[in-house]
C-alpha cells in the first residue's frame, strides 16, 4: 500500500511525526480486509486489538514523500496473528515493526473467525508464491534483519 506524506503528517521540523508510522501500518492492515470487500470486525465489540508491538525507527520522511507499507504475516494462531510491517521510501527502509494482534469478542480473546483467517491465509499463500519466484538477491518484501531491528524479549 502506498501513502503520500501530507503537511498534517509532519512536525515543526518538517519530518513525519513518529506516531504516524504506526498509523500508516494500521491503514495497511485494514486495507488487507477492504481489498477483499469486508470489514475487519463482524459485530460491535469484536475485532483485532494490539497485544504487543516493537517498533524500530530507521530514517525520517518528509512532506511529499511517497511511502510504501509492506506487510508480512509471520504466524497465524488460533486467536492471534503476528505481522512484520515495514515502511519504505524508494529503496530506503524507514521503519519496521513486529505487531501481535489478538481477536476479541466483548473484551475476551476468541478464535479468529474463518472469514478473517481466509484473508490471512490468502495473503500468506500469495507471499509464498511471490517469494518462491522472486530473485533471492532482491525479494519483493525484504525481511527485516531480526538481529539489529527487532528485539525479542523472553520471560
Amino acid at each position: 500500500m502506498k501513502i503520500r506524506v501530507y503537511y498534517e503528517d509532519t512536525d515543526l521540523g518538517g519530518i513525519v511525526y513518529h506516531a504516524n508510522y504506526i498509523k500508516y501500518c494500521e491503514r495497511a492492515r485494514s486495507e488487507l480486509f477492504f481489498q477483499k470487500g469486508i470489514m475487519p470486525t463482524l459485530k460491535e465489540g469484536s475485532g483485532f486489538v494490539v497485544r504487543n508491538l516493537n517498533a524500530t525507527f530507521v530514517d525520517t520522511s518528509t512532506l511529499g514523500d511517497l511511502l510504501e507499507i509492506k506487510t508480512d504475516i509471520v504466524t497465524l494462531k488460533n486467536s492471534s496473528v503476528i505481522l512484520v510491517q515495514e515502511i519504505w521510501r524508494d529503496e530506503k527502509k524507514l521503519f519496521s515493526m513486529e505487531i501481535v494482534l489478538v481477536y476479541v469478542d466483548k473484551g475476551k480473546p476468541c478464535r479468529i473467525p474463518d472469514i478473517f483467517r481466509e484473508v490471512f491465509k490468502t495473503f500468506q499463500l500469495a507471499k509464498r508464491c511471490v517469494t518462491a519466484t522472486a530473485n533471492a538477491e532482491a525479494p519483493i518484501y525484504p525481511a527485516p534483519n531480526r538481529n539489529d531491528e527487532i528485539s525479542f524479549k523472553s520471560g
